[in-house]
Order: structure tokens, then sequence, then C-alpha cells
């Protein structure tokens, strides 16, 4: 059947001309073989109806000229008609059948997750992904990269626009990956076309999903599923690797792991704390608390010249660390890690005119989280 849907799926491509041209009016065919065997399944269904349109309009439409009255056509005359009824239930049910069959099998594959070679957890957030390597001590946030200037319309939009992150999600081809998915706040779907995986995840759920890709490249996709105003900034991004250079880009994030590690336990400058926040602040936390921290009151208020903020340095870590129940407001205390934590918390309590003085260590965070 597969052999049947890849000869089909051929033939189809050539008709159109190419690929790319196939899927500016189709659906994609993509780089998996999964994705292949929807795309047959597809076709073999559209041209199943585009069959049964024919003979039934077709039809209906000789009978309607060649019987038509003013030819003095006149209708018959009878009540039942046995056979005339057994094949027109016959006939649609053999075709349910045979249209069941290849989707049943394909479907049965599509949720087959087994014997995978690598896990990565999938964690939807407002308005960012988070991917942890199980295993592998890897983990990291993808916030969208558009700036907010081509948002805004100040500045040309990209080719890219909305579809660009600061940190894809990088996977090996040829070895089956399996997706744990889960959210941390509200019901978020993480879709990628060329890789035929769309998954809903979902608060206190983990739902499964797996790809085997055959391809280098990056794929884009983005949330499907409307999970707050800033739904439209939330893209996906899958940059798939050879086998080879994959095993080194993460052996490089292991090794940069274990050394922020290290970091928790010796002592930062402000400086250095300061240059790392504002960029974890611009990266995920600006998107509610603003460029210039000057919020979207109610929702998000302002951190430039909060006078609670700048007064308890407690009560700020507490918000960072645990979040607001009720709110918009995550917890980061599983998202960042404490030297993270830290540099953030510094910057904005020394940026837009706080100027507290304030350094907050790594260490410290990492003793509130643990208690």
């Amino acid at each position: 059947m597969r052999s049947a849907w890849r000869w089909l799926l051929v033939i189809t491509l050539s008709a159109s001309g190419s690929q790319a041209n196939a899927n500016d009016w189709n659906m994609p065919v993509g780089v998996t073989d999964v994705s292949a065997d929807i795309f047959g399944l597809h076709m073999t269904i559209f041209w199943i109806c585009v069959v049964i349109g024919l003979v039934v309009f077709g039809a209906m439409f000789y009978s309607l000229f060649r019987y038509r009255h003013s030819k003095g056509a006149k209708a018959a005359n009878f009540h039942e008609h046995t056979s005339v009824e057994v094949l027109w239930t016959a006939i649609p049910v053999l075709i349910l059948v045979g249209m069941a069959v290849p989707a049943t099998a394909t479907l049965k594959n599509m949720y087959d997750s087994s014997d995978a070679e690598l896990d990565v957890m999938i964690t939807g957030q407002q308005w960012r992904w988070r991917y942890e390597y199980l295993g592998e001590d890897v983990a990291f946030t993808s916030n969208m990269s558009t700036p907010r200037t081509q948002v805004s319309g100040a500045e040309t939009r990209g080719e890219h626009y909305l579809l660009e992150v600061d940190e894809p999600l990088v996977l090996p081809i040829n070895r089956k990956v399996r997706f744990l998915m889960t959210s941390d706040d509200v019901i978020h779907s993480w879709w990628v076309p060329d890789l035929a995986v769309k998954q809903d995840t979902i608060p206190g759920f983990i739902n499964e999903n797996w790809v085997t890709i055959n391809e280098p490249g990056i794929y884009r996709g983005q949330c499907t599923e409307l999970c707050g105003i800033n739904h439209g900034f939330m893209p996906v991004v899958v940059h798939a690797m050879e086998e080879d250079e994959f095993d080194g880009w993460l052996a490089e994030r292991k090794e940069a792991a274990a050394e922020e590690a290290m970091g928790v336990d010796r002592e930062w400058a402000m400086e250095e704390l300061v240059a790392r926040g504002q960029e974890i602040y611009q990266s995920i936390c600006s998107s509610c608390h603003q460029a210039e921290g000057q919020g979207s009151p109610p929702a998000f208020p302002a951190l430039a010249n909060n006078e609670q903020l700048i007064s308890d340095v407690d009560w700020h870590l507490n918000k960072v660390i645990n979040g607001v129940s009720g709110a918009a407001m995550p917890a980061f205390r599983s998202t960042l890690n404490p030297v993270e934590i830290a540099a953030v918390v510094t910057y904005t309590r020394n940026a837009w005119g706080n100027d507290t003085g304030d350094v907050v260590q790594p260490s410290e965070v990492a003793e509130l989280i643990a208690q």
C-alpha cells in the first residue's frame, strides 16, 4: 500500500511541475515517512472523491440533458428495485472500507512512539516553548525573535516574519525522536507541517508524539491553539542536522550546562549579571512587561519605578521564582536556572531608573528554590 501511495505522490508532483508548486495549492509532502504517507492517503482519497463526483454529476447532467421535457421525455413510474437498492448500499460501503483500511494503518503508525532513540520534553508557556532533552541535562527556552519594530510596522517585515526564534529545537535526522508534551499554564498546540506533527499541550497531562526526519534543514510552524493575547507570537522552529553534527552540538550544550551549574557557587559582579539579565529580559520578559519595563497594566504591571519592587528584594525574588497565582506571571523556578534568575532580577532592580544597587547572587536563588 505504501509503494502505491509513493507512486501516486510522484505522479501528483510531476503533474504539478514541482513539489514547491504542489505545496502552493496543497498540504506539504513533508520530510518524514509519516508525512509522505499522510500526503499519499490524502491524495488517494482526493482522487476517489474526484471520480465519485465525476460519475455522480456526469450521470446527473447527462440525464438532465438527454431526458429533458422539451424532447418529450416522460418520467418512468416504478416503486422499488431490489438490485439497485443493494448496489447503492454495497458500493458506498466498499468504498468506505477501502478508504478506512489504509487510513487505520497510517493512524496506527502515527501513534507508535515506541523504540525512540531520543526523548524531548516540550512544554508550552505563554508565549514560548521550553525544550528539555531528557537524560542529557540540556534544556532551554525558545522565544520569538522577530523584532517588535517589525510587529509595529516601524520596520520592513523579514522573510520569516513571526516564524523565527532565538533558540530552535535541534534534532538529528534518521533517528526516532519521541516528544513528551505538556503545558505550564493554558492549552497550546505544537505544530510543524513538514514533520506532520500537531499535538496539544495540556496542563497536568503529558501527550506523546514522534518523528524521524529524513532530510536536514530548518522547518517552521507555530502554536495552533488560541492561548492568550500573544498567541500569534509563539512560533516553532526545528533545525534538523546530520547525526554527527547533532552529536557535536549536544556535547557542546552539555558542557555549557555544566559550566552554568558551576557558576552558581561563585560570586558574580554586578556588570556580569546586568549584561546577562538584559539578554534574558529582552528574550522572555519584554513581551509582557515591555522593552523599557513600562508594562501593560493591569495584566502586566510596570517594573520601572515600581515602589514595591524597589523596596522589597525578597518580594521580587518570590514573584519571579514562584509566579503569581491566578495571573499570567508564571513560576520560573523550573524554567530558568539560578544564574539566569539572579541575572534578570539584578537587571530589573537596576534598570530604567530603579537604581537600587542590589546584586542578587545565584547562590541565594539556589537556596530559595531548594526551600
